[in-house]
């Protein structure tokens, strides 16, 4: 378990467990406060297990459950976030005069509270004021629950077990959350059967079982009131047992990254790095600080890798020059014990690195700064971000290993902020973004960055495949100046030739090993497929002056850019650091 970060610092950690809440009204009296309990006792043992999260909890504010879990949150200071379903003073109307009424008010009073988009009604269109009714009144309940289960990272569901067709409640909101699939919706088919290929195993409830005051309330059987449950897609575990391991590993790499931000907020703050890289967003919002972070991060880790892979290369080179001495000339005994200790020295790089996990933070922080950039430039781009539209964070690294899921939930933690504070975007907005991202060679910009990197590539390429070219003419010159000469020569002289022959071939061979270990190769024809990426849409936005194309140009060009990444992700991660493969 990781430290818990100073007191004063844990509002700064931008990545909090966020808890959403679903639950339904009409809970038994004879049950509330039983329930009520299992609620105090989740958020004491979330505390207590990940005290380097910060929780929040987000309630639509709803009479009932929902209410319950804000108020145990405003008693226990923690952040509460009220996604409300209509505008506060429509949703006032819901609550009768009085206490009921008082006490919502005082909970929005106490809350950060967001008020959700209308959604457009042409029979309403010149009423705007007037608060929507029947079924569309259901619509707006229903996109409460599908923003709070988009945004949380796990959901609190308080629920008598049972499927609903009944639009906005709560067994519609868990069903959504636990597979997937939205409700409602034309391509309600196809997003079945993207669930049920991808999964969605980074979808995890916490589900307190209740009864229903009314004649068929009992909860579902076998489900029993009262009773607890983790719950995942199709897996069920109780809920008085530990949480999932793979969900507790994504909490751990969290807590991780909180504290790496934490611990070097100081010199991420001072560098001008975080704000002169490529594409570099330069806004101060929520998922612009975000990025700054993972990117500088990434590097940072990223330059102890190298740092860790070179001197083991080297050392590794060194090792074959010392073991072909030691076999080759006489009186040099000694170097098998060089040989030993350089050895010693590369074990204890390895153990380090992999102690301190410094390749998968690389390649994590590296991924969470490349999902937040597309985040970040679609928000600036004026790509809505509301309940009902896929993200950057519905789409990247789906295929990847569950506990990879806590970079998705960094990015729905920063869209979380976004719409805490959403602004309409300024008039040059989209043309600062085509600017800084897109950019044009040699200007800044992605397409000048990758057009950069590919020609960096490709010239350390050319030298890997001319030391190799040298070693193999100098090997072969060797060899045929011994057979040519050999009976010339003295022994010593023998032995010279072959050491040299070792030397050029195992500082060959190390040099393609760490070319391999590197993916140069790989890399240079994905850089230089970003770069034709890049600058196909630089044409195409030039081509065009509509706003709409611009728009839907930039989201299709986010989508490709997350994918390529996937890869380039999934291609350094099978390459690890392993001392006795060097």
């Amino acid at each position: 378990m990781l430290n818990s970060p100073p007191p004063d610092l844990r509002r700064e950690a931008a990545v909090p467990l966020t808890i959403g809440v679903t639950s339904h009204r009409n809970i038994p009296a004879r049950e509330m406060e039983a329930v009520w309990q299992r609620v105090r006792d989740f958020f004491a043992r979330l505390r207590s297990e990940y005290p380097g999260l910060p929780l929040v909890v987000l309630s639509s504010l709803a009479e009932g459950g929902d209410q319950w879990v804000a108020e145990e949150a405003i008693a226990s200071g923690i952040r509460l976030i009220a996604p409300l379903p209509l505008k506060r003073a429509q949703y006032a109307l819901d609550f009768e005069a009085g206490a009921a009424r008082e006490r919502y008010e005082y909970l929005c009073d106490q809350a950060e509270v967001i008020e959700l988009p209308t959604i457009s009604n042409a029979d309403r269109s010149a009423r705007r004021d007037e608060a929507p009714a029947g079924h569309e009144r259901d619509l707006h309940y229903l996109q409460a629950g599908v923003f709070i289960s988009q945004h949380c990272h796990i959901l609190l569901a308080i629920w008598d077990g049972k499927t609903s067709e009944r639009t906005g409640g709560t067994g519609q909101v868990v069903q959504f959350h636990l597979t997937g699939v939205r409700p409602l919706r034309d391509d309600r088919r196809r997003s079945m059967a993207r669930s049920a290929l991808l999964g969605d195993d980074d979808r995890l409830a916490f589900h307190i079982v209740c009864s229903r005051d009314e004649p068929s309330g009992t909860p579902a059987p076998p489900l029993e009131p009262l009773q607890t449950l983790w719950r995942s897609g199709e897996l069920m575990a109780p809920g008085d047992g530990p949480m999932p391991d793979d969900f507790r590993t994504m909490l751990v790499h969290a807590a991780e990254f909180n504290f790496d931000w934490i611990k070097y907020a100081p010199r991420i703050d001072t560098s001008p790095s975080t704000s002169s890289r490529p594409g570099a967003p330069t806004a101060a919002s929520a998922i612009e600080r975000l990025f700054a972070a993972g990117d500088w991060l990434a590097i940072h880790f990223q330059l102890r890798v190298l740092f860790s892979m070179r001197t083991l290369y080297t050392l590794a080179a060194l090792m074959g020059i010392a073991f072909t001495a030691y076999d080759n000339l006489p009186a040099q005994d000694d170097m098998i014990f060089v040989f030993l200790m350089l050895f010693v020295i590369g074990a204890v790089i390895v153990f380090i690195a992999q102690r301190r996990s410094w390749h998968r933070k690389y390649l994590d922080y590296r991924a969470l700064a490349e999902g937040l950039r597309v985040q970040s430039y679609w928000r600036r781009a004026g790509l809505a971000i509301t309940g009902e539209s896929e993200f950057a964070q519905d789409n990247f690294l789906q295929k990847q290993d569950v506990e990879l899921a806590w970079i998705r939930n960094v990015m729905r933690s920063a869209a979380l902020e976004s719409a805490l504070n959403a602004t309409p975007p300024a008039a040059d907005d989209l043309a600062n973004v085509v600017r800084e991202w897109v950019g044009n060679p040699g200007q800044g910009g992605q397409l000048d960055y990758y057009a950069r990197k590919s020609a960096q590539r490709a010239q350390t390429h050319r030298f890997t495949e001319a030391l190799g070219n040298a070693s193999l003419l100098v090997g072969i010159g060797i060899a045929v100046a011994l057979a040519l000469f050999a009976r010339q020569m003295t022994a010593d002289a023998k032995n010279i030739l072959v050491i040299t022959m070792g030397v050029f071939s195992i500082v060959a061979a190390v040099r393609e090993a760490y070319a391999y270990r590197k993916a140069d190769k790989e890399l240079i024809k994905q850089y230089r497929y970003m770069a034709q990426l890049f600058g196909a849409a630089r044409k195409a936005l030039d081509r065009t002056t509509d706003v709409g194309e611009q728009r839907e140009i930039l989201r299709l060009l986010g989508e490709a850019a997350l994918a390529e990444h996937v890869e380039w992700a999934l291609m350094h991660r099978q390459r690890p650091l392993e001392h006795g493969k060097l």
